[in-house]
């Protein structure tokens, strides 16, 4: 009797020793840096368990193998769950900062720009070719509500949070501009100031510009001219679906449409772009200034004028810079 229980204590002692000793080791290993050399992103989707994560971070290089990594997580997860996502893991990060990084639900932050003047078509087929973003948008806003600006989501975000978050900047923007806009301009509502702001969204890409630009405009408005906008007969004619591929022809301006202001007076019936900050804020603190015509200068900027006749001097100028152009291409 005593030598069986002298044999049951060896090996008591020696399982206790192999327990301790994998304990060891795998408290080492869980604390040990990974193989990964650089960082690393890696994608949790919902519903994946810890043995399929600990695979998927085993296959992926951030560890030397998923043993460690599950067993830790089936004891530690309870307290503190894996969440889904994705995530960037930092290069030689260990199992147990990877389980930390998997439990703190830090995600990977994505960005997509959003230009100003692009129509709501073209928002949209831009965020639909956004990977990492999912949905549909429906009901499609309308032209002019939604504010072009980097934004920020992570993997698996909504197409549409996107969307009202877009809605929700121009309407604050919108309100505060409106709030503290130059007195006496000719706009009914702060709709009107975003027609004419997208107007001048698509007609100078030059900050600098902007302000001189709406100012031409705002005084045709009070003086009440047409507008004679080329962006607003391509909208006409394209309803902001696609550029139009090609210079407007004298066709294009006689082409009726409510778009068309070279045939009807006034602001068009609606935005023709979703116009940025800069250009919002040019319509309602629009420059001091007694132009009534701009053409371009050849160099990506414009000349302005207060009379017909110097008008008339800049476009021969620009005719002749384009002539030249095209000669020596």
């Amino acid at each position: 009797m005593a030598k069986i229980l002298k044999i049951i204590a060896s090996l008591v002692m020696a399982l206790s020793v192999l327990v301790i000793g994998a304990a060891w080791w795998g408290h080492g290993q869980f604390k040990n840096p990974g193989p990964s050399e650089t960082e690393i992103s890696v994608i949790i989707e919902r519903g994946m368990g810890v043995d399929a994560i600990a695979r998927e971070l085993h296959r992926s290089g951030v560890l030397a193998g998923p043993l460690v990594f599950r067993i830790a997580a089936r004891v530690l997860s309870a307290k503190q769950p894996l969440r889904a996502g994705e995530y960037v893991f930092a290069p030689g990060i260990s199992p147990e900062g990877a389980l930390a990084l998997l439990q703190s639900g830090k995600t990977a932050v994505r960005r997509v720009t959003l230009a100003e003047g692009l129509s709501t078509t073209e928002i949209l087929a831009l965020l639909e070719r956004t990977e990492g973003l999912q949905g549909k948008v429906w009901p499609v806003p309308d032209e002019g509500t939604l504010l072009p600006e980097t934004y920020h989501f992570s993997y698996g975000d909504q197409r549409l949070n996107i969307v009202r978050r877009m809605a929700s900047a121009m309407r604050d923007l919108l309100t505060d501009l409106w709030r503290n806009r130059a007195p006496g301009l000719p706009f009914a509502s702060p709709q009107e100031a975003v027609v004419l702001a997208s107007i001048v969204e698509k007609e100078t890409a030059l900050a600098i510009e902007r302000p001189r630009v709406a100012a031409v405009f705002i005084n045709r408005l009070r003086q009440g001219m047409r507008l004679q906008s080329d962006p607003t007969v391509v909208y006409g004619l394209t309803h902001g679906a696609q550029p139009l591929g090609r210079g407007l022809t004298r066709a294009d301006l006689k082409t009726a449409s409510p778009y068309n202001t070279y045939l009807v007076g006034g602001l068009p019936p609606g935005p023709i772009a979703n116009p940025g900050s800069a250009s919002l804020e040019a319509v309602l603190r629009p420059a001091i200034t007694k132009d009534l015509y701009f053409v371009a200068d050849g160099n990506g900027g414009h000349l302005f004028s207060k009379t017909l006749k110097q008008h008339n001097r800049n476009v021969a100028k620009w005719r002749k810079l384009n002539k030249a152009s095209k000669t020596t291409r």
